[in-house]
């Protein structure tokens, strides 16, 4: 007899089924609404928050004298006017009363130096009470032990900077009476009789170097460290022969530098910050204020300059912000849709960061550039790339720039304003001590070093475990 199904006994696989089915469905429904929120999210603001990061970073601070950091301003404060600029805001012709000296002096205004001011609001930020450092993505720590690395608080760029500025440019290279090389060696022979030194290799320690002549004497004894730069054009060795005028050379070599183990940082802007309330309406196209002749990559600009300046609609300006140009670049930045930011002696300048303050769409020409907080800010959200080959085309920039629509350039504004305390160091204090942004530029930095950590990790225990006697050539100097 063949037994009988109930309908009972179908029910349950039924059931079953219908419910696998329908959490799937579920899940799925889930994921979409996920994604779409993810784009949007994306969309509206071209930034990772740091709240989807880790807590932080271990930080430890190299016990270097005063005098490599804040004895330097005090040094800085009471010395000569700059002899490279017609007007030093730090020294003027009228002497006055001398300053007290202060723990934290200020950093100077002088422009030629302001523009490299990372070393000092990083070390601000360390040097700030732990009870106001609730919103720092670095946690400094007072024990090698801890640290995940190792900060150097040398103000190279400031040290560079003095002695550039004393006149002294044409015997910067050499060694004797320099100065700044007796700090560098002073710096560097401190930290190699450390035992934090001496057990990574200095592969863990992480170095300000944002001038791009600062440390010159001693790169290849940091090339393994960390090094926080506004970008690598003062650290490629060029090949002449190749250089054709147009572009840079198709094989750079790398020296000590790579995006593997390095950071790069935005300069410090020298323009205010416009908010997106108070944006009016622009009526130039294109605007550029610098130097027309410069070296290197920068003889890309030579070209730009006489293929731009009789365009309808383009202001081409030579000079620097400094008193006078100051105000000029700041109703040239606001008074135009675009920027222009061509190389100079090194792929970026400190222009391209005052244009994001002004809500001037960046208009970047260059084959070879490297931007601070890639893989966290999308910049093709807020501005234009465009090939040198381009470029140097007559009329086509003008004409490309002018193809875009009124919609295009509003969204682009409204992007680089949800974008612009990235790229901010000042914490609005004098001294440099207190709580920082926490989406500035400071706190994007030091998630940038965490990224590095991993590798910096793997890098020191292979080191350790290798034969004594042996020797493995480096394939690069990454890390």
């Amino acid at each position: 007899m063949v037994p009988k199904i109930t309908s009972m006994a179908v029910a349950k696989p039924l059931c079953s089924v219908s419910c696998l089915l329908l959490s799937s469905s579920l899940v799925f429904v889930v994921s979409l609404l996920f994604f779409f929120s993810n784009s949007l999210t994306s969309d509206q603001n071209p930034r990772i928050s740091l709240d989807t990061y880790q807590t932080g970073i271990n930080v430890f601070v190299a016990e270097l004298p005063r005098s490599l950091n804040y004895g330097l301003l005090d040094k800085y404060w009471s010395s000569s006017p700059d002899s490279r600029i017609p007007s030093d805001p730090d020294h003027p012709t009228r002497k006055t009363n001398s300053p007290k000296p202060e723990k934290y002096p200020p950093y100077p205004e002088n422009p030629l130096i302001k523009q490299y001011s990372a070393e000092y609001w990083i070390m601000g930020d360390l040097e700030t009470p732990p009870e106001k450092r609730t919103g720092s993505f670095a946690k400094r720590v007072f024990s090698e032990s801890e640290a995940d690395v190792v900060f150097v608080p040398f103000f190279a760029t400031l040290s560079a900077e003095m002695e550039l500025g004393n006149g002294k440019g044409s015997s910067f290279r050499k060694k004797s009476g320099n100065e700044d090389y007796q700090r560098q060696r002073q710096v560097l022979d401190f930290l190699r009789n450390t035992q934090a030194w001496k057990r990574s290799g200095g592969r863990d320690h992480v170095f300000v170097l944002t001038d791009p002549v600062a440390m010159w004497h001693v790169r290849q004894e940091i090339a393994l460290s960390i090094l926080l730069v506004v970008d690598f054009g003062g650290w490629f060795r060029q090949d002449s022969k190749s250089f054709n005028g147009t572009s840079l050379p198709e094989r750079i070599e790398h020296t000590q530098v790579s995006v593997i183990k390095d950071v790069i940082v935005p300069y410090t802007h020298l323009l205010p910050r416009l908010d997106l309330s108070q944006n009016k309406r622009r009526h130039s196209l294109l605007y550029f204020k610098g130097a027309k002749h410069r070296h290197r990559g920068g003889l890309i600009r030579e070209k730009l300059w006489d293929l731009l300046v009789d365009e309808h609609g383009i202001v081409m300006e030579e000079g620097f912000p400094n008193a006078t140009g100051r105000e000029q670049s700041i109703r040239g930045m606001r008074n135009s849709e675009f920027c222009l930011h061509p190389a100079g002696d090194t792929p970026t300048s400190c222009r391209l960061f005052d244009a994001i303050q002004s809500l001037c769409i960046p208009v970047i020409v260059s084959d070879n550039i490297e931007l601070p907080f890639e893989g966290m800010i999308d910049y093709s959200e807020f501005s234009v790339f465009v090939s040198v080959s381009d470029a140097l085309r007559p009329k086509w920039l003008a004409n490309h720039l002018r193809n875009f629509s009124e919609r295009d350039k509003e969204t682009f504004r409204s992007r680089m304003a949800k974008g612009q305390s990235v790229f901010v160091y000042d914490n609005g204090k004098a001294d440099g001590i207190g709580p920082i942004q926490h989406d500035g530029a400071v706190n994007h930095i030091w998630k940038k070093v965490q990224q590095k950590v991993p590798m910096v990790k793997e890098a020191v225990f292979r080191e350790r475990r290798k034969p004594a006697g042996t020797s493995v050539p480096l394939r690069c100097q990454c890390i």
